[in-house]
């Protein structure tokens, strides 16, 4: 299966420490996690996550296990759902400081290069400009 890469960047008016905090809190705007009824996240090397979105009457259930945690700078770990085709895709972060905020780079390798693929962009997006509202404290 012929695969593909998303990277997006967002600007964000926090430290990166504040942008870094969010990404993992599930109680956080801007959080994969953030609003869904029910979800299992431990943000520790080799933990597990869990959850379901419902979207266009559809249940997605989503997986995966985080591989690098190094605060403030980067965050990857998989991600498996149905519309990955059931490839394990890998989703890293970085933050890199911006003056006073933070450039935050989302990268989403090894998803399949079709229209399930490709919807990853909007979904990522959606997530990014939530995050990006985050002011520093």
């Amino acid at each position: 299966m012929k695969t593909m890469e998303l990277i997006l960047t967002r600007s964000v008016s926090a430290p990166p420490e504040d942008v870094y905090d969010a990404w993992l809190d599930t109680k956080a705007p801007g959080s994969p996690w953030f609003g869904i009824d029910r979800a299992i996240v431990q943000p520790v090397v080799d933990g597990l996550f869990y959850h379901i979105v419902t979207f266009e009457g559809h249940d997605w259930a989503h997986y995966g296990r985080f591989i690098e945690l190094n605060r403030p700078t980067r965050i990857a770990h998989t991600w498996v759902s149905e519309a990955t085709r059931g490839l394990e895709s890998i989703l890293s972060l970085t933050f890199d400081p911006q003056g006073e905020g933070t450039l935050l780079t989302l990268r989403h390798s090894n998803l399949p290069d079709d229209d399930m693929g490709r919807r990853h962009n909007d979904g990522w997006r959606f997530v990014l400009d939530s995050i990006a509202a985050l002011k520093g404290r």
